[in-house]
Parts: C-alpha cells; sequence; structure tokens
C-alpha cells in the first residue's frame, strides 16, 4: 500500500465515533470500550489517513465468531497478525480507512497504545519529532511495506518514553 500521510482533521475522531456506532451493532455487549489511538488521535500530526480503535472485549476468543459477519461487510479479516491475543479486522481494502485491534481486557498492547496517546496529546513537541520523522520516511519510501518497519525502532523508543512517563506521573489509563 501507498504511504499517505496527510494533514491532521478533526473528521479523524468522526470517523472513529462513527464506527464505534456501528461496531456497536455488531458486537453488542461484548466489547468494554473502545479507544481511538495513533497519529489520527493527535491533533496536529500528519498521519496516513487510517483509524487507529481498540476495541477491549473480556473474551478475545468471542471475537472469533463474529469473522464471517465482518468479513461479509467487507472488512479483512487479519486474524492476530503477528500479535499474540489480538484480532485485526482492516476496513476499506485497497483505500484503507480502519484498523480495529481486538484485545482482551488484560493485554498489555493495550496499555502500550494508550500510554503513546497520553504521551503525545500531553508534549506537543514530542507529537511534531514524530510527525517530522514520519514525513522524512515518507519522502524516502513510496510503500507502508518499506516505511512501517523504517518507523518501528524511533516508536518504540518513544512508547518506552511513554510508559515511562505515564508511571512517573501516575497517569491511569
Amino acid at each position: 500500500m501507498k504511504v499517505r500521510l496527510t494533514a491532521y482533521t478533526a473528521r479523524w475522531q468522526m470517523l472513529f465515533e462513527l464506527e464505534v456506532q456501528f461496531l456497536k451493532t455488531i458486537f453488542g455487549d461484548n466489547i468494554q470500550s473502545f479507544e481511538h489511538f495513533g497519529s489520527t488521535s493527535i491533533p496536529g500530526m500528519k498521519a496516513k489517513p487510517v483509524i487507529d480503535m481498540v476495541c477491549i472485549v473480556d473474551d478475545i476468543e468471542k471475537v472469533d465468531t463474529y469473522n464471517e459477519q465482518m468479513a461479509s461487510l467487507g472488512y479483512d479479516v487479519g486474524g492476530d497478525w503477528g500479535i499474540e491475543g489480538r484480532r485485526l479486522f482492516r476496513k476499506g481494502r485497497d483505500n484503507r480507512t480502519h484498523h480495529i485491534h481486538f484485545y482482551q481486557f488484560d493485554n498489555p498492547h493495550i496499555e502500550r497504545y494508550l500510554a503513546f496517546r497520553e504521551y503525545l496529546l500531553a508534549n506537543p513537541d514530542e507529537a511534531a519529532r514524530y510527525s517530522e520523522f514520519k514525513e522524512e520516511l515518507a519522502n524516502q519510501y513510496d510503500s507502508t511495506r518499506d516505511y512501517s518497519p523504517a518507523k518501528k525502532a524511533f516508536v518504540s523508543q518513544m512508547e518506552k518514553k511513554a510508559l515511562e512517563w505515564c508511571q512517573e506521573y501516575d497517569i491511569e489509563l
């Protein structure tokens, strides 16, 4: 998929909220909560215009029972997509609009995603630094196949910093 970085738009929050409402009609009470994370959740950041969502559930195994229904609604069913305990659904095919990550309530990846979001929201200089780094990479790489791995070390380092920041300031996620 081609790397498409765009300027922040409040429309991303609206797309998140619309998807929450839609997913509630499918999964009902099986979802405890929804969280918007990633660059589209950070005002002012440039991002690939793909909404990253975490859907927190009581039992991750129950999510698998919705695979056929989600596929019939046009979602790509990704299974764990390389992360144990996750279920990934992608919406939009080649013009992807959403990555929907389902996790059981006790999965540590939830904390990592939310800490990163909270850290960037509270530290605009760090958000700007990350945004600039992503722009540099987008100018170097045409494909997300190359772009995504190129930013992995930077993101991992910033996630570690975010988790430490949350601990230091007793941020509840």
